[in-house]
């Protein structure tokens, strides 16, 4: 059935068809942008999907910086001062979607490039602590905004989404033009100048999430597994400058070998255990944040077969969402996917769980995994585009949030869930995130340090 846009949608598809008359962006052939939503074939709608996504990035960019901002209302309600604000995890992910995009055609190769000079250059000069950066910074100034009182210094988790980013861009630039190279050697310099080992608090077995040069260590998180943060270890190991030991990866991340478990449920089983959700699994965004870059198709250690776990832990969403135990309206096979995300009471991480499903599905988590379940995450794409329309769906592509049995339809975006859904939806069709990753020689040195197996 076809569907009208709403008078704001339409106004928005005029604008962005201005844009792309003047060459601002460049609009495939099978890309379709109209009043209506039209049925397309499958191929054309993931084009569709990672277009209007990647605009995130590129038109909403903070225009000082190039960097993501944090989030973007379309309601225009935001907190007091956050328009300004830039993410750096969530421009890590960004990074890769401006890739992927100037590789579909979607950006112009010289702007593309011109936005990643920017954001570098913006980077070279912003607040750093010991080589890390903060969680957020202001666009404008490059300093350090709180992401709560003692949180205004190092974050090295969203760092190292930052440089899973550029090291995938270092890659894609570096057999370019002279000014290319000259980009790619500049995010080398970045990346080298972490200082990974700082993070273990003098040499303990454990990376520390946090520093601060007015509250130090006090923040005392350490980084455990399983959960999001594995590309932390990884590119902690793998750093050429200031490595930390395979030690504090086994003992630190792994527990000590208690990282792993036999959990699981309706059949499907999980080695891992999954930090507080052990029977069916963590968010969804701990299957794609880790994995944007570094391919989990052969990865493999003594812990875990990722691609296994990745696949298992989607697939027990899934089936929770079908099954639908706590009877919320709309679930079932084509509407589902519980990650970290807006809810109608703040921002939660859903999961599978009496109490920690609110009866909210977050577009991205089916979206994001579609490299692990294609046939289910179409399926879910399909509903969300064709059977919610412009309840869900703006001017960058699906909104993050939505709860049919509220009847709660917020038009807002979060870059760190909107940036994973071109970037794993590229490695769905081309593997072209996963190539470039893998093929930083540092990394596959890393991985072998830890005795991974890789495929590569």
């Amino acid at each position: 059935m076809e569907l009208k846009y709403s008078a704001h949608i339409y106004i928005v598809s005029l604008l962005l068809l201005l844009c792309l008359s003047c060459n601002l962006f460049r609009k495939p052939d099978n890309i379709i942008v109209s009043d209506k939503f039209k049925e397309i074939s499958d191929d054309s709608l993931l084009s569709l999907v990672q277009y209007q996504t990647i605009l995130y990035f590129t038109e909403g960019a903070e225009p000082t910086s190039g960097m993501a901002r944090e989030r973007i209302h379309m309601d225009g309600i935001y907190p007091e001062n956050d328009m300004n604000v830039v993410t750096t995890g969530g421009s890590g992910f960004g990074i890769m979607a401006i890739i992927a995009g100037m590789e579909r055609g979607f950006i112009p190769r010289n702007r593309g490039i011109n936005q990643l000079k920017k954001i570098v250059d913006f980077l070279k000069k912003a607040d750093r602590f010991h080589g890390a950066f903060p969680h957020w910074l202001y666009g404008e100034t490059g300093k350090v905004k709180p992401f709560s009182e003692k949180d205004n210094g190092a974050d090295i988790v969203e760092t190292a989404y930052l440089m899973q980013g550029l090291l995938a861009a270092r890659q894609y630039l570096s057999n370019g033009n002279a000014e290319e190279q000259e980009l790619a050697a500049t995010m080398d310099t970045l990346w080298r100048e972490v200082e990974w080992d700082w993070f273990t608090k003098g040499g303990e077995n454990v990376i520390y999430w946090h520093w601060s040069p007015e509250f130090q260590w006090e923040m005392n998180h350490q980084v455990r597994g399983y959960n999001e943060c594995l590309i932390l270890y990884i590119l902690a190991a793998s750093s050429p400058t200031h490595p930390v030991q395979a030690s504090v990866y086994h003992e630190g991340w792994a527990r000590g070998g208690a990282i792993n478990t036999v959990s699981g449920h309706y059949g499907y089983s999980l080695s891992l255990r999954h930090n507080g959700a052990e029977e069916y699994g963590g968010p969804l965004f701990w299957a794609h944040y880790s994995y944007l870059g570094l391919d989990p198709r052969n990865l493999k250690d003594r812990y875990a077969n990722y691609w296994q776990e990745n696949v298992n832990h989607t697939l027990i969403n899934w089936k929770w969402c079908t099954e639908n135990p706590g009877k919320h309206v709309g679930y079932s096979e084509a509407c589902w996917g519980l990650t970290a995300s807006y809810s109608p009471s703040g921002y939660f991480a859903h999961r599978p769980g009496d109490k920690t499903d609110l009866g909210v599905i977050s577009p991205t988590a089916a979206l994001s995994s579609i490299p692990y379940t294609p046939d289910k995450s179409i399926a879910a794409l399909r509903y969300f585009y064709y059977n919610l329309g412009t309840r869900i769906w703006g001017k960058y592509g699906f909104y993050d949030a939505f709860s049919l049995e509220k009847e709660w339809f917020p038009q807002r975006y979060l870059a760190i869930d909107q940036g994973p859904v071109p970037v794993m939806i590229e490695n769905y069709r081309s593997g072209l995130l996963w190539s470039l990753f893998m093929s930083c020689p540092e990394i596959i040195t890393g991985l072998n340090k830890l005795d991974f197996e890789t495929g590569y």
